[in-house]
């Protein structure tokens, strides 16, 4: 397991990686990202939703609430990533499996 420290900088390099991608996708499709002391938002007008991603040091994982959800991401060393055990998603796969079923249409991070 991570100690403390290098679960805030796994964490913080990959919410800034995801936060790169998000904002990339969003100059194409119809969502806003935002970072905001350390949890990173995304938000849809139509219908109004959001999703929040944030890092939960006590636990080491990074917690995803979307579509009235919550999904635990652990990191995996050997995929240097934090993935869903029940689905072997990483982070970006994860989000973007979402943003795609919010938007109905396929969006790739």
């Amino acid at each position: 397991m991570l100690d403390e420290q290098q679960f805030q900088t796994m964490a913080d390099q990959a919410l800034t990686r995801l936060e790169k991608a998000l904002n990339k996708a969003a100059e194409v499709y119809n969502f806003e990202a935002d970072m905001n002391n350390g949890a990173l938002t995304v938000e849809f007008e139509e219908p109004p939703t959001k999703f929040v991603v944030s890092p939960n040091s006590p636990v080491r994982q990074i917690w995803i609430s979307a579509h009235l959800r919550s999904f635990k991401l652990d990191w995996i060393a050997e995929r240097q990533s934090f993935v869903l055990a029940a689905t072997g998603q990483d982070l970006n796969d994860l989000m973007a499996e979402h943003i795609s079923k919010q938007l109905d249409e396929e969006v790739t991070l």
